[in-house]
This record gives structure tokens, sequence and C-alpha cells, in this order.
């Protein structure tokens, strides 16, 4: 049962079947441990939500300037997260990359969740929960339509499409694997997953109608990697806030938002494929690609923090070289560090091959890549407000229980859906991993 070429196991058809619907059994302790773990979470965040109606945005660290702050830096950071799920499942699929078929599954559903995650934000932070279809375009009788110029209203076109073509993307690759399941298993569960099908029976018209609508989806959600994120980044871009009105804003939201996904995929995997036994499918050599993944996109961001700094000083602009000065060694410094080595930093560790294939200092680095890419939004949104032109209204963002208890909340949110959809469908892609097993050939050389 050790890797083969490409890093796939030598295993058959058969036993590919049987070990991933293996994964469906009985959980184990440290399964039920994770879930109750991440169940406590999103209890605490929902006590908070209901202390936030009853009391109302104050009870947030929102501190004149700083009128955006926690509530904003987690929508971004849970945007981003779902970035590297479209780009190991789509773009890689384009380019025929053989070391996404063992991974492409749960990122695709990191992906779903994480929007479904970042959704809840734009909600939380207009303060009036119980209107918040107010900033839906639609046609009503007492005229109230959205404000287009409101970076909220374009949230929601961000998180409505990536969420629709995400999730589509994942369920129409379900199909087939939810056959297979259907197939092993008996009683009730065997009725929901034959429901779940969708009448899947492998003929050749079915694959031949599937592929191409596969590829055809791949190719629509490879756009959006780009597209939704450079939304989000002009959110700030288009203000002109010191700190913010950068034309390297884009590509710069794009590159983060793929380097803290790879990281929360890498966090996710390395204790999942302990839990529910599948070492032999998710090996070195797809940790290996995926660490040289993080490498590239940190090694952009390295040379964004770099311009961003350089652009300051070479502005002669008073208020940007004040504003970035402020985040290096002013009363934030300590997020601004935080960010700078988190990302920059840390992330060289990869260059080293037996970095790479170290599961536990990637799981390390993974860890320092998802505390540096929250502190890197809250950098962004923070000292820049708190630093704005009229240095007498200066002030610096003060945290609350209720931030950081929105804050845990949304991981409980994130990890207990991500946590049931591993229990109950394929966390690996069964057919594509059959793809990828060589078949035997005939003695004297034939195939």
């Amino acid at each position: 049962m050790t890797s083969l070429a490409h890093g796939h196991p030598m295993q058959t058809h058969a036993e590919v079947t049987r070990d991933v619907v293996a994964t469906l059994g009985t959980p184990s302790r440290g399964y039920y441990m994770a879930l109750f773990g991440a169940v406590g979470m999103f209890l605490a965040g929902l006590v908070t939500f209901v202390f936030l109606l009853k009391d109302g945005l104050g009870l947030a660290g929102y501190t004149p300037p700083v009128m955006w702050s926690v509530y904003i830096t987690t929508f971004v950071f849970w945007v981003g997260i779902g970035h590297a799920g479209t780009l190991i499942s789509a773009i890689l699929f384009l380019f025929r990359s053989p070391w996404r078929t063992a991974v492409y599954r749960s990122t695709e559903a990191m992906t779903v969740f994480a929007v479904m995650t970042a959704g809840l934000f734009p909600i939380i932070h207009i303060g009036r929960q119980w209107v918040f279809y107010w900033l839906l375009p639609y046609p009503n009788q007492r005229f109230l339509w959205p404000n287009f110029k409101s970076p909220l209203i374009w949230d929601v076109f961000a998180i409505g499409t990536y969420l629709t073509v995400s999730t589509t993307f994942l369920v129409v690759g379900l199909v087939p694997d939810i056959a297979a399941v259907r197939d092993k298993v008996s009683g009730w569960r065997q009725a929901i997953y034959k429901a779940l099908s969708f009448g899947w029976t492998g003929a050749d018209s079915q694959w031949r109608h599937y592929t191409r609508g596969y590829l055809y989806l791949a190719a629509l959600a490879t756009p959006l990697v780009l597209s939704v994120h450079s939304v989000v980044s002009w959110d700030f871009a288009m203000g002109l806030v010191p700190g913010w009105h950068g034309t390297i804003f884009a590509p710069y939201f794009v590159a983060g938002a793929i380097y803290s996904g790879i990281g929360m995929v890498l966090t996710l995997l390395i204790p999942l494929r302990k839990v529910l036994k599948i070492e032999h499918m998710i090996t070195e050599y797809h940790f290996d690609n995926l660490a040289k993944l993080t490498l590239l996109t940190g090694s952009i961001l390295f040379y964004a923090y770099a311009m961003e700094y350089f652009v300051a000083w070479y502005s002669s602009n008073t208020f940007e070289q004040t504003t970035f000065w402020r985040r290096a060694f002013g009363p934030m410094w300590w997020a601004g560090w935080s960010m700078i080595i988190c990302n920059a930093f840390v992330s060289q560790l990869l260059w080293f091959k037996k970095v790479r294939t170290n599961l536990t200092a990637l799981f390390l680095i993974s860890i320092f890549i998802n505390v540096g890419m929250w502190f890197e939004r809250f950098v962004i949104i923070g000292s820049s407000l708190a630093n704005d032109y009229v240095p007498f209204a200066w002030q610096t963002p003060i945290l609350t229980w209720a931030d950081w208890g929105i804050l845990l909340g949304s991981f409980g949110w994130f990890g207990m859906y991500f946590l049931l959809f591993a229990r109950t469908f394929p966390i690996v892609a069964i057919q594509e991993i059959k793809e990828m097993i060589p078949y035997p050939r005939k003695r004297g050389g034939g195939h």
C-alpha cells in the first residue's frame, strides 16, 4: 500500500471504493472531540450574537474613526479561505495536474462552507439584522433601492455568485461518488444516497455528459478566483483612505486569498487524514505540492508587502508614509509585525523539501499562515482607519469580548459543517483516484 507514480497508492479499484466508504462508518473518538469542540465554539458565537441583537453593535470594538473592525476583517478572511478550493478543483483540473485528485474534494467542501461563513458577516455588520434583505437589489413597493455605491451591495453579489457556482461544482462532482457509496450501504442510508445520486448508473452516455458538464463548470469557476476577491479588494481600493487607495490591491488580495486558503487546507487535511485513516491516499506527495503552491503565493505576498512600503516612501505622500510607519512602529505594531513574520518569513521555510514533507512542521506553518492572514486583513482595515487625515481624530481600535466571541463562533460554524460533511460524503474523490491507477500490463510487455 505504498505510493506509486504521482503519489497515488498501489490499490485496485475495489480497494479505493472500500477505503473511502470506510470513512463514512462509525466515527472515532478524535472525530467526536473535534465535532464537539466546533459545536462549542459555534454556540459561544451564537450567544455573542444574541447579545449583539439585544444591546447593539456598541458591544463590538468600534472606536471612531475605526468603524470597520473585526467583523469585516473576518469577512474578508473567510472569503479568501474559499479561493484555494476553486484553484485546486477548477484551475488545476483544467491544467490536468495529477496531484489534485486526492485533495480537491475536501477543498471544494471547504470553499462552500467558508463562503457560507463569510455570508454571515455583512448581516452581522449592518446592526439591524432583521432587515438584511434590504441589501438585495429587488423591486419593492417601498422604493427602497439599494445604494450601489455601498461595498455591502457588491459583497452580496460576490458571495451570492461564488456560493452558487462553488456549490454547483461540488454537488456535480459528488454524484458518481455518492452512487458508489449507495451500492455499498444498506437500509435508510442507501435510500438517502439513492435520492442524492440522481439515478446515476455509470452508463457511457452519463459519463460523456458528466465530463463535458464538469469541464464547463471548471471553466466557469476559474474567473471567479480572480473576480470575487478583486471585488472585495475594491471595497477598500475605491476609498481615499491612506493605505487603501492602491492599484495593487486586486492582485494582492487574490494572491493572499489563495495563500490563506491553502493554509486552511493544510490545517484541515493533516489531522483529518489520520482520523479517517486515509494516509495511503493523501500522501507526502500531495502535501509537497500544496507546500510548493504555498511558497509561490507566499513569495508573491512578500513582494506585495515590500512594494506597499516602497510606494508609500517613493510617493512622498505624508499621509501614506505616516500610515505605513505607524503600521510597523505605532500603537498597532504587534499586529503589523505578526502579519509580516507569519506571512512573509515563515513561508520561506518551504524552500526546503525536508520541511515540505514533514507534516508536523507543515501543520505548524499552516497555523502561522491562518493567524498571519487574519492579522493582514485587520492591519489593512484597522491601521488605515485609525490613521486618517486628521491627527487629532486618530484612535487605536479596542477589541472587545464581542469581537472575539463572533470570531470564535465563525470558526465553530465552519468546522462543524466541514466535519459533518466529512462524515456524510466521500471526502476523497473515488472516481478520479481510480482514473489515476495504471492498468495492469500483460505478460510479454503487451498493454
